[in-house]
């Protein structure tokens, strides 16, 4: 075969098997570069044998390298990077160079790679390395880019790409004689700052006016033949400097990261470098030997568990040391342990110079590659490691969130409104309620914003929302109303659960940044849910409507019965697989759990509403799953219990304790003649400091107490000498007479406050007779 055509066929044949390794891969939920690796596996010397030549697919995976770290130069956000500035540049520094040190001072003890520091020092920089790609993958799919730990994770992460360009600017220098290793690197250095001065200048002076004179033509090929031939230009510059390519592939991107075509240039080059950096990965797959792989496996593994410890137990310290709370610290160590794909770039150049042997080359990319796969798993596991250690006493005061770091002086102590994030909703939020002179209390983790709520006067809480310290400061147990404008659904599910743990009867209004999200967030116990592309079509569709001449007082009514369905009608259909699922996604960072209904359980027969487990117990129904088989998801208030169900629930330890417990009938249960109302203790209320022996309520009225919410915990069936405190929820059950006999002993000269007897409809009129409520439930 002409050498020429058997080019084209090794290309046609690499493109092929990486792409349905791709394939095969995603539909196993894993990161597509593994499927290119073993792609090239199958079809390399060490495998089928297909390819032969790699060299010649080895040049060509070159482009793939460039343009793979020119995207991740042009990428990288100075502006993203400030956000965690702190834990990215410090923490990620100190991680880089710690796991460096460390690498150095293991393999000077044990002797292994010989005794250059060198090789101790390319090993460190392939380890220090996390995946960019893998984890941003996984915290999408999770949508947790916003939470504290994915902030952390991505800062590092940036700052390990930005390493990358240095180490491979330093590399070269490590192929030195020990005598003159340092002299080296201080060359390659020194050869950098030059480099990077003539970039900065060029990055000033020349690249804007190249672009924009090549985006004035509006051709899309001339704009992006010019952005190609700049970055092929750089990349070869450096290589003639005796830098490497790959290193001025990144750098000609960081000088157009910050120019106003950054965008344009990503979205032109994208597809390129997709293309080429799949033969990359195809061509470094070609290089693994299956059969050393299998012989090797133990020793792999034990690599492997060597990697993600050790990388663990460096990452943990340091984000705790920059006074993240433990649980942060916790799933940024294990979501960092893994070993990256830039780390094949690293470890194809130290090859290359004769830094590494073929074995050592092969036990390197089966580490990393192993790594990658294990990442997701590990991540998924992450909420259910943390729900077995919460249960355990002595293991949960650690992962309990920190206290506020800050908070302003003068703080509203009741009757005020809470907004959970100061970003462009939260911030228009506040502006519409200060209109109204209400009392405000903002809660955000980010300090620009929180230096924005000092300039602008308003009341705040420096901390994580989701925190129950946090939501305590912020006085949720005594405020009229709150309002959960993140952008994270997660972080969302958590402050709406906890929010509701301190005040059951809290009005609160949360923002759903997805339409699947919806019902779980009604669900949890949300009075409102807005979601803001459905808001728009209603507002626009209003608009419309009215200028063609339909009643305004008709289409508000219209509107509203679309909020009032959960905006059934604009969501798309969706099987019932794929909402189970999504039921499953979002519940999975609850604790959750399957609770089998008893045979004679007393809410058997009873609605979702006469129930109401929720306000009763604080746990919340998501799903029923019934004796056939059948999955009710999302019951709504008309659903009733069947014999046979099996109920998905959600909640902390104590509250699926009550749940058990009102489910198999050893508390009150409202029924035909009986109710159960929250009462809170204020500073006026007689039973105060008082322990439940001393009011002897059964006795005297035959009521009970059924539980008690202090400090946001749920304290089931209280003993006799437990005392009533100030703020506390107590849930009293009984008669309708007993329970209007019981009104003055707790609130004397007024009603009850969150005084709402659960009740069927029907008992409405005859419940009113008994107790003076205004604010009844039907």
């Amino acid at each position: 075969m002409q050498e020429d055509f058997r080019l084209i066929v090794d290309l046609v044949l690499v493109l092929a098997v990486a792409a349905c390794g791709g394939l095969l891969a995603a539909l196993l939920r894993q990161p597509v570069l593994l499927g290119y690796l073993i792609g090239g596996m199958i079809v390399g010397p060490a495998g089928l044998g297909l390819i032969k030549e790699v060299i010649q697919v080895e040049t060509l995976a070159q482009f793939g390298v460039a343009f793979l770290l020119f995207a991740l130069g042009v990428e990288f956000s100075f502006a993203e990077l400030k956000k965690v500035k702190a834990i990215a540049l410090g923490g990620g520094g100190l991680q880089i160079a710690l796991t460096i040190l460390i690498t150095v001072l293991v393999c000077g003890v044990t002797g292994a790679w010989g005794t250059l520091p060198a090789k101790g020092m390319f090993l460190g920089s392939i380890l220090s390395l996390s995946s960019t790609a893998v984890v941003l993958k996984c915290l999408m799919e999770r949508n947790e880019t916003e939470t504290p730990h994915g902030q952390v994770m991505l800062g590092i992460l940036v700052v390990q790409d930005l390493a990358l360009g240095l180490m491979l600017a330093v590399l070269p220098a490590l192929n030195q004689p020990a005598e003159t290793i340092g002299i080296a690197v201080l060359t390659a250095l020194l050869r950098i700052g030059l480099f990077a001065a003539g970039a900065v200048a060029a990055g000033i002076w020349l690249i804007p006016p190249l672009l924009r004179m090549l985006a004035r033509t509006e051709s899309r090929e001339l704009f992006l033949l010019g952005v190609v031939a700049l970055c092929l230009g750089i990349a070869l510059l450096t290589e003639y400097l005796g830098l490497s390519i790959e290193m001025g592939a990144f750098v000609a991107g960081l000088m157009i990261s910050e120019v106003e075509y950054a965008d344009q240039t990503l979205t032109y080059v994208e597809p390129l470098r997709d293309i080429f950096a799949s033969l990359f990965f195809a061509a470094i797959g070609m290089l693994i030997d299956p059969v050393f792989l299998w012989n090797n496996l133990e020793l792999i593994l034990g690599l492997v568990a060597l990697v993600f410890v050790g990388k663990f137990l460096i990452i943990t310290p340091l984000v705790k040391l920059f006074r993240y709370p433990l649980k942060t610290a916790l799933i940024a160590g294990l979501g960092l342990a893994q070993i990256g794909e830039f780390s094949f770039v690293l470890a194809s150049e130290g090859q290359a110079l004769g830094l590494v042997s073929r074995q050592i080359y092969l036990l390197i990319l089966g580490t990393t590659a192993v790594t990658l796969v294990l990442t997701p798993f590990v991540l998924r596991l992450v909420p259910f490691l943390f729900n077995f250690a919460e249960s355990m006493p002595w293991l949960k005061p650690y992962l309990e969130e920190d206290q506020p770091r800050d908070v302003s002086e003068e703080l509203p102590l009741k009757d005020h409104v809470v907004v959970c994030g100061y970003g462009r909703v939260g911030r228009n939020l506040v502006k519409l309620l200060q209109q109204h002179n209400l009392p405000i209390v903002v809660i955000d983790q980010s300090e620009s914003r929180i230096q924005q709520l000092r300039d602008a006067g308003v009341s705040y809480v420096y901390g994580n929302c989701v925190s129950l310290h946090v939501l305590e400061t912020a006085g949720v147990n005594h405020a009229k109303g709150m309002a959960i404008a993140l952008p994270d659904p997660m972080s969302s599910r958590l402050c709406l659960k906890r929010a509701l743990e301190l005040c059951p009867e809290l009005d609160l209004v949360v923002r759903a940044t997805q339409d699947k999200n919806i019902e779980v967030l009604y669900q949890l116990g949300a009075r409102e849910v807005v979601q803001p592309e459905f808001e728009a079509s209603l507002e626009m569709a209003t608009h419309l409507l009215t200028g063609l001449g339909l009643s305004p007082d008709v289409l508000q009514r219209e509107m509203q019965q679309i909020r009032n369905d959960h905006y059934l009608q604009l969501r798309p259909e969706r099987s019932a697989s794929e909402v189970s699922y999504d039921l499953q996604q979002a519940t999975r960072d609850l604790n959750r759990r399957w609770y089998p209904l008893p045979s004679d359980s007393p809410l058997i027969g009873m609605s979702l509403e006469e129930a109401d487990m929720r306000y009763l117990t604080g746990a919340s129904l998501m799903a029923i799953r019934r004796a056939d088989g059948n999955e009710i998801d999302y019951p709504n208030e008309q659903t009733r219990l069947e014999e046979g169900d099996r109920l998905l629930v959600v909640g902390a330890n104590e509250e699926l304790a009550a749940l058990a417990e009102l489910a198999k009938g050893q508390v009150a249960v409202p029924g035909e003649n009986s109710a159960c109302q929250w009462i809170t203790i204020n500073a006026d209320s007689p039973v105060l400091g008082k322990t439940l022996v001393d009011l002897d309520i059964q006795q005297s009225s035959g009521g009970q107490v059924q539980a008690i919410r202090r400090d946001g915990k749920f304290i089931r069936s209280p003993d006799g000498s437990i005392d009533l405190r100030l703020g506390d929820q107590v849930l009293l059950c009984g008669s309708l007479p007993s329970l209007n006999q019981l009104q003055p002993l707790f609130v004397p000269s007024s009603p009850m406050s969150l005084s709402i007897p659960v009740v069927k409809a029907s008992e409405a009129e005859t419940l009113k007779e008994f107790l003076p409520l205004d604010n009844l439930r039907e």
